[in-house]
Order: C-alpha cells, then sequence, then structure tokens
C-alpha cells in the first residue's frame, strides 16, 4: 500500500493528535436502519449495492416485537430492522421520519467506560451498559443520543466469538449476488436544522473529545439558488468522521432544508462508502439499477486536469470513462478523491449514498460542492422543492 493511502487504512496511525484520548473508538461497527419492510429491504441491498446475508432475528428466533436482518459487505455491516405491531416505537420513528438511519453503532474496547465518560459529560443515555449473551460468549452494548432521534450505540465484543450478537442466528440464504466492491464506511453526514451546527461541533467536541479539522461556509458552499454550511468532526484516530450541515440563507430551498422538512427533524443524510475501484463499482451498481445523481456538464470535466496540477497530481483513471459515468474528481495536497453520490434510496428524498475512492486526499470534495449542489438541484426542480 502506498503512503498516500496510509491515511484510509483501517490500520492507520493517529493523526488528529488534537482529539483527546477519553473515548477511544476502534471503528464502525454496525449502521442500523429502521424501515417499513426490512425483507424487501434487505433484498434491495443485497442486489443493488452488492451486500450478502449474514444475520437474522425475528420471530424464528423469540423476538416477537421486530425483526432484523443483517447484510455486510467487507468492513460494512447494516442492520436493517422493522416493527412487528402498529404500538412499537419503532413503527412511530418509521411514521415520522421515514426509513432512515437511527443507529450508528461505534466499536470500543470498553463499553461501560464509553457511556460513563459520555454521559457525565453531558450525553443523554438512551441504553445503559447491557451485557447479552449466549453459548459463544457476551456482548455489552450501551447509548447515547446525538443529533435528533439518532443514536450513538458503543459496542464492546471482545468476549464474543459469535458472527454478531447474541439473539441473532446465521441467515442462510441461496441469493448472495457478487460483490459492488465496497470496503468500510469513510464518513457519515448528518444533517440540523437552522443554527444548530456549532451546537452540535461542541457537542462531539466536548462529549466525544472529536476535533473539528475541516469547515466550510456558505461562501464556499453555494450556487445561484442555495447555500449550506458544513463542519467535519473527526476522533482521535481518524477512523470516525462526522461532517455536520446546516441550512444558510438561499434564494430557494437547500437540500438541507428539504431534507429536514422530509425526514421532519434532524438526521443522517448519507452514508460514504470506500471503494478501491470506483469505476467498477459504479459500473456494477448502474447495471444493477441504482440510480445517481446527474453527470457535471463538459466545463467541469475539461477544467480537471488544471485542478490537479494545482497540487501536482496527475489522474491515474481514464476521464472520459469518469465521465461517463459521472464520477467527480477533487484534489487536496495530499492527493486526489474520486467519488459520485446516489441519489435518494427512498421514496422521500432523505438518505442517500456516496461512494468514493481516496487516491491519498483526505478532503471531502470541497471542489466537487458546486457541481453536485447544481445536480441536486435539478432533482429537486423535478420534486417541487426547490
Amino acid at each position: 500500500m502506498s503512503d498516500k493511502l496510509k491515511n484510509v487504512d483501517y490500520g492507520l496511525e493517529k493523526i488528529f493528535e488534537g482529539a483527546q484520548d477519553f473515548l477511544p473508538l476502534l471503528g464502525t461497527d454496525y449502521v442500523e436502519l429502521y424501515v417499513g419492510n426490512a425483507k424487501q429491504a434487505a433484498h434491495f441491498y443485497k442486489t443493488a449495492f452488492g451486500f450478502e446475508s449474514f444475520a437474522y432475528r425475528g420471530l424464528e428466533t423469540g423476538s416477537t416485537d421486530s425483526v432484523s436482518y443483517v447484510i455486510k459487505q467487507d468492513k460494512i455491516k447494516l442492520v436493517l430492522t422493522t416493527p412487528l405491531s402498529s404500538s412499537s416505537p419503532i413503527n412511530d420513528h418509521i411514521v415520522k421520519h421515514g426509513d432512515g438511519v437511527k443507529v450508528i453503532a461505534l466499536w470500543v474496547d470498553d463499553a461501560r467506560k464509553a457511556y460513563e465518560e459520555t454521559t457525565k459529560r453531558g450525553a443523554k443515555s438512551y441504553m445503559e451498559p447491557t451485557v447479552e449473551s449466549d453459548e459463544n460468549g457476551e456482548v455489552v452494548r450501551a447509548g447515547i443520543y446525538t443529533y435528533g432521534e439518532t443514536i450513538h450505540m458503543f459496542v464492546e465484543r471482545k468476549n464474543y466469538k459469535g458472527d454478531f450478537f447474541p439473539g441473532f442466528v446465521k441467515w442462510e440464504s441461496e441469493y448472495n449476488p457478487e460483490s459492488k466492491g465496497l470496503k468500510y464506511i469513510d464518513h457519515m453526514v448528518g444533517n440540523v436544522g437552522w443554527g444548530e451546527m456549532n451546537t452540535w461541533v461542541k457537542w462531539y467536541e466536548d462529549v466525544m473529545g472529536f476535533e473539528n479539522f475541516l469547515s466550510f461556509d456558505d461562501k464556499q458552499i453555494h450556487t445561484e439558488y442555495s447555500a449550506l454550511m458544513s463542519k467535519v468532526m473527526s476522533n482521535g484516530n481518524g477512523r470516525i468522521k462526522f461532517p455536520i450541515n446546516e441550512p444558510a440563507e438561499g434564494k430557494k430551498k437547500s437540500q438541507i432544508e428539504e431534507y429536514l422538512d422530509f425526514y421532519e427533524g434532524p438526521g443522517v443524510q448519507h452514508i460514504a462508502v470506500a471503494t478501491d475501484d470506483i469505476i467498477d463499482t459504479v459500473s456494477k451498481m448502474r447495471a444493477s439499477g441504482v440510480e445517481f445523481l446527474s453527470t457535471p456538464p463538459d466545463e467541469y470535466y475539461k477544467a480537471v486536469p488544471e485542478r490537479l496540477m494545482v497540487h501536482n497530481h496527475k489522474l491515474a483513471e481514464d476521464i472520459e470513462r469518469l465521465k461517463s459515468l459521472g464520477i467527480m474528481i477533487d484534489a487536496d495536497e495530499e492527493g486526489y478523491l474520486l467519488q459520485i453520490f446516489t441519489k435518494p434510496v427512498e421514496d422521500r428524498p432523505t438518505l442517500f449514498f456516496e461512494i468514493i475512492q481516496r487516491m491519498g486526499a483526505r478532503g471531502f470534495g470541497a471542489g466537487n460542492f458546486k457541481a453536485l449542489f447544481e445536480s441536486i438541484e435539478r432533482e429537486q426542480e423535478k420534486r417541487g422543492t426547490l
């Protein structure tokens, strides 16, 4: 592996020395989505995104209130959960927000300590440390609320030898499509309300020990019609990165406002998943029916070589191939990145996915913001929400 790529590997060393060490995080354990029909959602993510069956909990395993399908691709695990009655609080969440991310689970060595450190710093408790056990050992979990109704769950599994969790069984399925090459979660972006971004930046600094290592204001992130502001928060070793967006004043409604209206509150806007070969990944996803935002204009791609040369980088990929797939390119001092965004993956214009390949760059595609948001605005115009 090249030196440029070391910072995106799961074995990366601590790169954000300013962050505190009271909450060591080992990585993302899983992401749980509350959905209206978990069985059908699992089939969609397997077919369209290349996930495979991994674990299951439902009526057959003794779970009478909800059913969960766990799907996996490399280091990414998604848990898709559906309530089994109208009285379930999970059902209330779906009625209000639609399908969306409820739990961002963080892998830790000591869940009790993580809970203690965060709650004494002001975090609102969701679940006190709870031990779940079976013949494979035990898992300790504890949870706190972050923005909106979103949860950070601390997961300690050092004393567990099973595949996922107690209460789950291996999900045997004859249908497991070919992987699309997705490797791990690069970052997850949250949308919060007007004037709330700095409140949550301070929350992540004070409660989680994160550091704000990138900031963008409405002068950097705007088009003719709309604008937003964003700050990127990272934990000490750089394995967990949470950009936080809030709307800004513009001539028309921004994508953040649209999200807040349809999600009916703050929540996870998108999940960025990494690949080592974005051309192959996106080609396979398009062939499986995944819809992406529209391709930037010719002028965008004509300017790419000059933008890369500012940082003395040369594109290894065929730019015409990237253009044909609608993949965007950005660069910083350390390298460049390739990225593309899906359309929302449900009928409400809320949650979507980003596919990203880092060729050394540590940024988030600031040079692509204008082209990206113009593409999103074209979709908003079709929906009548711009």
